[in-house]
């Protein structure tokens, strides 16, 4: 039986994984029949790097996803297209309206993903903004609070010798 599945790479913490086409039997990191894509799910979002049609491939003549992959085909539209294939060789659709579809999903898609990119980017310059006035905030309390000191020191005089003082003080 062929899987299509993630081989771990990267170091410790730092995960990367390839989307590799290998027999149910090898191991995980072993030997794989072909590499088709990279899948990284540190970054916001996850950064998938997939050859498409190599993935519709290996799914039409039987490979089997793991439950992982099948997440990521789905996010990808493989899986769609597969589903929609199906249809086309049962006599369902045509080849056209099928075409017509998948284009119109993967638009929708397109655009829901633009704007996630867009919000996690508008939240990130949102953070370093607010945190920027707090830093700026405490910047001018403490300025301010050097100032009013040394108008205390400034408005004091120095002390003259009291008159007790110079009256104990013996005369020669």
């Amino acid at each position: 039986m062929v899987k299509i599945r993630l081989a771990r790479r990267g170091r410790k913490k730092l995960a990367m994984y390839d989307v590799v086409v290998a027999d149910a039997r090898s191991p995980r990191d072993g030997k794989f029949i072909e590499k088709i894509g990279t899948y990284n799910p540190l970054t916001v979002p996850a950064s998938i790097v997939l050859q498409d049609d190599r993935a519709f491939h290996w799914l039409m003549v039987g490979a089997q996803p793991t439950d992982t992959i099948r997440a990521i085909l789905s996010y990808r539209g493989v899986m769609y297209k597969k589903h929609l294939q199906v249809g086309v060789n049962k006599g369902a659709l045509t080849q056209e309206q099928a075409d017509t579809k998948l284009n119109d999903w993967l638009k929708a898609k397109q655009e829901k993903i633009q704007e996630k990119i867009n919000h996690v980017a508008k939240s990130k310059a949102d953070q370093a903004k607010s945190r920027k006035e707090a830093e700026t905030k405490i910047r001018e309390a403490r300025a301010e609070a050097i100032r009013k000191k040394a108008e205390v020191v400034v408005a004091e005089p120095a002390p003259a010798p009291s008159t007790e003082e110079t009256a104990a003080e013996p005369q020669a």
